[in-house]
């Protein structure tokens, strides 16, 4: 083509090929070439100036049209569960286009906020402009941080509260939110860094004052991204439900089914009864009864209700509040088998031998009515002679029985041989207004232990029923530890004179042995942490590769759908696999199972994350007005920074700086987990007892650091004051004593010799 096209020729080969933009493209599609490129080339750029064009690098494109691979962020599913995405490269004057993200089966999750890289096609549906088809994902919503606002002429900055954070963000005095100096503050990064490097924020959230009590737990919850706060129209949704009734249900309302929890428990989603079998051909065996609430009839696929549980994945638990993963009209009611109300339930009947074997199981939805809600410590107490008015008419015809399988269920176990830790849990105790009582180890009573077989039972039940009627579940899934964490137990084990065996596929009971042998030992909470940290995370996965720690080959977790989600998918397959209604797996939910498996693992994740940094708070606040004082302690984990130390009283970590330890230079070794100091040969390893003064305890980020003062009972000299004094029993230089040259290979020594002594033959 000789002569140059027309704007309006340019403009709608442009719109017919939007992914053929750049000027060689729109010159040889005219066939301009030489000199009549140059008149091109100021053709675009009127058209450009004229606002028809958007140079973007060395492609033209029209601003009311989206790229044909543009950039997205993703919107909260609609009411049919669709997800839409709004697009970042919008430029056009008209309504932004509409965009529908058509995911593919082997495409991960996407959830609110995420952002990705999309193939977009123009359609022309009724309610979108544009499908778009994942590439790739490349982020989330705009980074957020939570911490202290403070005041300045510009606006302000605001300090982070995470421990790891290494820089302050700056804030414009028009992205303040009206926020005062010193408040806690939300906020979302607002562009790139400003001036000094600080990147840009804008705060989107006042949250109060960071010191006080309550604020803890406010902290957490925002830091890790854990929504609070239930959207109205899935309050709506939950407040217009009804009671389940009567029909096509199994009428168990006369079985008394107990629940049994803690005395402070928000809800009730599990409830159990006991019998002897009467059956001949099963002598001294038992009946085992486990109902479960039915959240499946009220949160039915692809509902409001359904999104916002599955978007938080789990509830989460702090010592001053829950974040349900249901409305309290559910959690707290409906679906809570409250004493002496009709409540939904699916349940599980199990036949026991005299041995704890089950023999068989079936699965039914019933409709029950406890007679009792009774806590671990009011049982546990009356089965030790001493009922109250709520146990004693249920000793004989409840209790007992119950206790009765729990023996039967305890020789089993002890037969399998389950992963048997023991490691105390803490448990922060608050007073009314907030403030830390006391931190004491969890008690575990028998009681305990009883409903927890009862439910690794009925979980394994709903597993094997699943499988055997080819339903798609998720599977609880444990894996064997790695070999390099297990030689590293071993190494452990090996200094505290006790041996792992090698050379022998590895089973519970292996480390059960180990275990055992460290019992009453001094080294015996080193052990337990060490075979703690040799373990993989457990997760969900729709495929089956078993449960390690618990020597099960199948099981899935159906006992608590109130609070995970994983379980509301196990009832749901289980409505489906009898046929119970038309609330059972849905299309999308079998489709979307591997993408539901990651995403709520990563929500299991987040909330251990936070109950855990809770808990680290809570202890900073409590030891803060105990600066100087000394406590005795373990060492628990050593970087190439610092010695970290758990204390006895407490159960509180602390770091120890490396450059306290000493003026020497200390060796980091990865692998065995150590440090060595450099002149003195100074050996220090996880497990050591050591004693420490505390010397800062911040309740804001947690953080808590100490002096190291002695360590395996030998004095340990810490290192010269920056202000130039020297250590307590140093030299004119301040260095370490020095240890004599073969301190250290006597000491290796007579580990070896201790080892030798233990060893198994």
């Amino acid at each position: 083509m000789s002569k140059l096209p027309s704007k309006a020729e340019i403009l709608d080969w442009i719109s017919a090929n939007p992914t053929l933009t750049a000027k060689r493209d729109i010159a040889k599609a005219f066939g301009i070439k030489g000199a009549a490129r140059i008149d091109l080339k100021r053709l675009l750029r009127e058209l450009a100036d004229e606002g028809h064009l958007e140079k973007r690098k060395k492609t033209y494109r029209d601003p009311d049209r989206l790229p044909p691979v543009s950039v997205l962020q993703v919107k909260e599913p609609d009411a049919n569960g669709d997800l839409f995405a709004q697009p970042l490269e919008w430029h056009g004057e008209g309504v932004e286009p509409v965009v529908l993200v058509v995911p593919r089966a082997s495409d991960p999750a996407l959830g609110e906020g995420d952002r990705i890289l999309a193939r977009l096609q123009v359609v022309h549906e009724e309610d979108h402009n544009y499908e778009a088809r994942l590439i790739r994902r490349i982020g989330q919503s705009p980074r957020k941080v939570v911490g202290i606002f403070r005041k300045s002429a510009e606006g302000g900055r605001i300090l982070p509260i995470d421990k790891g954070a290494d820089r302050e963000w700056q804030v414009a005095a028009d992205a303040t939110g009206g926020a005062q100096e010193g408040e806690l503050v939300e906020a979302e990064q607002a562009g790139p860094a400003g001036r000094m490097g600080l990147p840009r924020a804008r705060i989107v959230l006042r949250l109060g004052d960071p010191s006080a009590p309550r604020a803890v737990s406010l902290i957490a919850i925002h830091q890790h991204g854990i929504p609070d706060d239930f959207p109205p129209e899935v309050l709506a949704e939950a407040d217009a439900m009804k009671p389940a009734g009567l029909k096509g249900r199994t009428d168990l309302r006369q079985m008394p089914l107990i629940t049994i929890d803690p005395s402070d428990a928000r809800d009730h989603d599990d409830a159990v009864f006991a019998e002897a079998d009467d059956d001949p051909k099963n002598p001294g065996g038992h009946i085992l009864w486990v109902a479960i609430a039915d959240v499946a009839h009220y949160v039915r696929p692809c509902t409001k209700l359904d999104r916002e549980a599955k978007k938080r994945g789990n509830s989460s638990y702090f010592p001053d509040r829950v974040v349900p993963m249901l409305p309290d009209r559910l959690s707290g009611d409906l679906c809570s088998l409250h004493e002496g109300v009709p409540r939904a339930c699916l349940a599980v009947r199990m036949v026991l031998g005299a041995d704890g074997e089950k023999r068989s199981h079936g699965f039914l939805r019933g409709l029950m009515r406890s007679p009792a809600s009774l806590s671990y410590q009011e049982v546990q107490t009356a089965i030790d002679g001493d009922p109250n008015e709520a146990t004693g008419p249920l000793l004989e015809p409840v209790l007992r029985p119950l206790f009765a399988a729990y023996e039967a269920l305890r020789a089993a176990r002890n037969r399998r041989q389950p992963l048997d830790l023991d490691l105390p849990e803490r448990k922060v105790v608050l007073d009314d207004d907030g403030t830390v009582r006391s931190v004491d180890f969890a008690e575990r009573l028998e009681a305990h232990k009883l409903i927890e077989e009862c439910m690794v039972l009925a979980n394994v039940a709903a597993a094997e029923t699943l499988i055997a009627r080819d339903t798609p579940l998720l599977f609880r899934v444990h894996e064997e530890p790695p070999e390099d964490k297990l030689e590293s137990l071993r190494d452990t084990a090996q200094a505290s004179g006790l041996v792992l065996a090698k050379g022998q596929v590895l089973k519970t009971s292996h480390l059960n042995r180990l275990l055992h042998d460290a019992a009453g030992t001094e080294e015996a909470e080193l052990i337990n942490f060490a075979t703690l940290r040799s373990m993989t995370q457990a997760y969900y996965s729709p495929k089956n590769f078993g449960h390690f720690g618990l020597a099960l080959q199948n099981y899935a977790h159906f006992t608590s759908p109130i609070r995970r989600y994983s379980d509301l998918i196990v009832h749901r397959a289980l409505i489906s696999a009898h046929g119970w209604g038309d609330d059972g797996l849905s299309v999308e939910d079998i489709e979307r199972l591997e993408q539901t498996a990651q995403h709520i693992s990563d929500t299991e994740r987040r909330s251990m994350m936070a109950e855990r940094d809770t808990t680290d708070r809570y202890l900073a606040a409590f030891l803060s007005d105990r600066i100087g004082a000394e406590f005795t302690g373990r060492i628990s984990g050593i970087a190439k920074f610092g010695v970290f130390v758990k204390l006895d009283e407490t159960g509180a970590d602390g770091l120890v700086p490396i450059s306290t330890l000493g003026r020497e230079y200390f060796h980091f070794d990865r692998e065995q987990g150590t440090l060595m100091g450099a002149d003195t040969g100074r050996v220090i390893a996880i497990g050591m007892r050591a004693r420490v003064k505390l010397i800062e305890a911040a309740p804001v980020t947690g953080g808590i650091a100490f002096e190291m003062l002695e360590i395996e009972e030998e004095r340990y000299e810490s290192a010269p004051s920056r202000r130039g004094g020297t250590g307590r029993g140093r030299g004119k230089r301040g260095a370490a004593p020095k240890r004599k040259p073969a301190k250290a290979a006597k000491k290796a020594a007579k580990v070896k010799r201790k080892v030798a002594r233990k060893r198994r033959s």
